[in-house]
């Protein structure tokens, strides 16, 4: 179960603070559409990424930190033989019922927020030229938009989506598709993008694509650093 995407941490919670220097690029798209791919592309030419869904999976993790919390308030049914989250029921519970997802994000949402802050100064402190959050609900959130200086989306088409996850992460085609019912439309993300990063080709017209953005966000870096 994807706790996805914390709400963004806020001006007064560090991160907000931090924007003045250096770009945030946000990156975004439904399940299955490929951030990832996009993601570790722009991270081997120089940018810094964090990703908070890769964040909600190590704290939910065997011995995550997360874990001791979510056994309290759910039962040790919901942790697994591993000590991890049983990511599968916690599924099928929050995705039924509201309050009991609200809890789970009451208890993982914090511990995003405060792993995305120290990430960003880290990141800073390398010096890379620009910060790009990976964050599924991003549109979803309400707060994220307007922490960021530029919103990138990928995009493919319903149908590759559940293709992909369904490969991937070997459920049921109905299960796939309640998760994208319960996210943003297509059209929703396309409409507050600034950039979209189509992904239902090849790996090499991937890398094109995901090239083209980091010339454009260095470019926006040099404005930034310039008007700063």
């Amino acid at each position: 179960m994807a706790t996805d995407s914390a709400n963004p941490p806020t001006e007064q919670s560090g991160l907000g603070a931090l924007k003045r220097h250096i770009p945030f690029i946000g990156l975004t798209g439904g399940i299955g559409s490929g951030k990832t791919a996009v993601s570790d592309q722009l991270a081997r030419l120089g940018a810094g990424v964090i990703d908070t869904d890769l964040i909600a999976h190590q704290i939910t993790a065997c011995d995550g930190v997360a874990i001791p919390f979510i056994q309290k308030q759910f039962g040790a049914e919901f942790i697994d033989s591993n000590g991890a989250l049983d990511r599968s029921r916690m599924r099928k519970l929050a995705f039924g019922n509201p309050d009991a997802r609200k809890a789970l994000e009451t208890i993982t949402h914090p511990i995003i927020r405060e792993e995305t802050i120290w990430q960003a100064k880290q990141l800073i402190e390398q010096k890379v030229p620009y910060l790009v959050f990976v964050v599924p609900l991003l549109i979803e959130s309400g707060n994220w938009l307007a922490l960021l200086d530029y919103l990138v989306v990928v995009d493919c088409p319903e149908a590759v989506q559940i293709e992909r996850v369904m490969q991937r992460s070997k459920l049921p085609q109905n299960e796939v598709e309640r998760i994208l019912q319960a996210q943003a439309s297509r059209q929703e993300r396309i409409a507050h993008a600034d950039m979209v990063i189509e992904n239902q080709s090849s790996l090499d017209s991937l890398k094109t694509e995901v090239f083209k953005l980091h010339q454009k966000i260095l470019q926006i870096h040099k404005d930034h650093t310039s008007s700063s």
